[in-house]
């Protein structure tokens, strides 16, 4: 880190560059060695650091979009699918299932292990998606993360 010296002549700037913290009475004074990006990692998570009860939730997702896919007709009831994905959610003790990014990489996955290529998944994807483009970016990662 290059620091220049018009920034050191800001005596309130050296806390802060060192990671002190200092009690404006001055009789407290402490180091903290943690950086930023330490205590932010735990809340940035990818689909490979999904934890248990996610994953088991991400999964039954895949499993039932699976099932659905491969039983349902052309022009097929997204109402009842998405009161599957509400069941699955209640049982899972997800609430706002509808706005969680594991539903949508769920269903990508299920899109891809149905086997669902082509026009077909364009399809499945924009109307699961309720034609919203991040739940539909969602839906790709699963897919393409899917094996």
């Amino acid at each position: 880190m290059r620091l220049y010296s018009g920034y050191l002549k800001q005596p309130l700037l050296y806390p802060a560059l060192l990671g002190l913290s200092i009690a404006i009475n001055g009789c407290s004074l402490s180091y903290s060695s943690k950086s930023i990006s330490d205590s932010t990692s735990s809340i940035v998570s990818s689909p490979s650091s999904v934890s248990g009860k996610s994953k088991k939730y991400q999964n039954e997702i895949a499993d039932y979009t699976v099932a659905y896919i491969k039983s349902s007709q052309p022009g097929a009831d997204y109402t009842s699918f998405l009161k599957g994905l509400s069941d699955i959610a209640a049982k899972e003790g997800v609430t706002n299932w509808d706005q969680d990014s594991l539903t949508y990489t769920g269903i990508g996955i299920g899109l891809k292990k149905a086997g669902t290529e082509g026009a077909a998944y364009e399809t499945y994807k924009k109307n699961f998606a309720g034609g919203d483009s991040n739940k539909m970016e969602e839906i790709q990662s699963g897919y393409e993360s899917a094996e």
